[in-house]
């Protein structure tokens, strides 16, 4: 189905890393990286999705929600094309805790698939060792 698709984001940083959850496109044979967050709903607010999402997702609270921008995201994925409307924003987690773990299980609430979310350094994003998407969003980080 052709449709765009309204999602939020929320970069969450400890030092000179960000929280993303790890993803791999097996079309394109690529692994890559992406903030936690997910579809705004009908009726919600962009902050209210962030909220949601990672209280699905990973059982997270979160707080200091600063709206950093508006990014169009067109891509391929899985030999398939999609397009988001992409509301970043800017955040903290509650649980202190949660910035010290390495590895962070997270499941999508929609579907049964389990992820990976890890803190990985921004310079390995900059340096190209590293994938980040939506596109445009590591200029925001700078």
């Amino acid at each position: 189905m052709n449709r765009i698709r309204p999602i939020a984001i929320c970069l969450f940083r400890h030092h000179d890393r960000i929280l993303v959850a790890e993803g791999y496109d097996p079309v394109k044979k690529e692994a890559f990286y992406r903030p936690l967050g997910g579809g705004i709903e009908f009726g919600e607010y962009s902050e209210q999705t962030i909220k949601r999402e990672l209280q699905e997702e990973i059982g997270a609270e979160v707080c200091d929600l600063k709206y950093l921008g508006t990014l169009e995201n067109v891509f391929i994925f899985n030999g398939s094309p999609g397009h988001e409307i992409v509301q970043v924003f800017d955040g903290s987690l509650k649980d202190a805790q949660l910035y010290e773990q390495t590895v962070i299980l997270g499941q999508e609430a929609d579907i049964e698939d389990t992820f990976q979310a890890v803190w990985k350094r921004i310079d390995e994003f900059v340096k190209g060792k590293a994938t980040l998407y939506p596109n445009g969003l590591l200029e925001m980080l700078r």
